[in-house]
């Protein structure tokens, strides 16, 4: 039986993450900062398609919780053979009147954290000889939104980084770079795109079950990068070549559009 790490595994991608993959049979480990959660979701996992489910509250903020989910991922006796780095939140707070606590959370919780725990899979999956390491990013990483932007970018980059190290040990590592995603994601940051019209709404927005779907199709095939859907990879891609002149006026637009 193979066995699944998910960071934020109780709400958006991370619960649709741990279902599908508990649909394919795959045991899990749950970790999230809500304790309740967790054992909500594990109970109903469990029920619903027999599996083995762990959780492991932690709060990713807090680097002793993260280094101590490290050890379990390195655990020679319980073996995971997938992580999924998928915990993580909006900020879209102004760079001027800076909220610095609000900012080093946001670091850790989707920098730090993902950097530490993909080290320590990594070096277990390496021993031998297998394995596999998701860490959503966005595609707001290829504008200028601020500390969002900058943070996911800095994912992105070290996941591609650690697939080059990585390169020919037989562990894959796949940055997963959605657009928006239909989930309570928008609503919990306080972002109002959920204003959009609804026909635009069905453009840029993306179900989360194809998210997830196309991020594990890439681990299978081996693939880095992963934008879903082929109109988000056009804007990604769009957001990488454009001048930084234009990119900048784009971020704006969209920037002021949250408010």
């Amino acid at each position: 039986m193979t066995t699944a790490l998910v960071t934020g595994g109780t709400v958006g991608l991370g619960q649709v993450f741990a279902e599908r993959l508990a649909q394919d049979g795959w045991d899990l480990v749950l970790a999230s900062r809500d304790a309740a959660g967790l054992e909500q979701a594990a109970d109903r996992l469990r029920t619903s398609y027999g599996i083995a489910v762990e959780v492991i509250p932690t709060d990713l903020a807090d680097r002793a919780q993260t280094l101590a989910l490290a050890e379990r991922l390195e655990d020679p006796d319980r073996p995971i053979d997938l992580l999924v780095n998928n915990a993580g939140f909006g900020i879209h707070d102004s760079l001027i009147d800076l909220d610095v606590d609000r900012m080093v959370r946001a670091v850790e919780v989707m920098d730090i954290a993902p950097a530490i725990l993909s080290a320590a899979a990594a070096r277990s999956m390496k021993d031998r000889g297998q394995g596999g390491i998701i860490t959503v990013t966005s595609s707001a990483g290829t504008l200028r939104n601020g500390i969002y932007s900058a943070v996911k970018d800095w994912a992105t980059i070290h996941s591609e980084s650690l697939a080059i190290e990585l390169a020919g040990t037989g562990v894959r590592v796949v940055a997963v770079m959605p657009g928006w995603v239909e989930t309570e994601f928008h609503q919990r940051a306080g972002i109002k795109a959920n204003a959009f019209p609804s026909f635009l709404k069905r453009l840029v927005y993306i179900p989360a079950e194809q998210v997830v779907d196309q991020a594990l199709k890439a681990v299978a095939e081996g693939r880095v990068i992963c934008v879903p859907t082929r109109r988000w990879a056009f804007f990604v891609w769009l957001g990488r070549v454009m001048p930084r002149a234009l990119n900048r006026r784009v971020s704006a637009a969209l920037t002021h559009s949250r408010t």
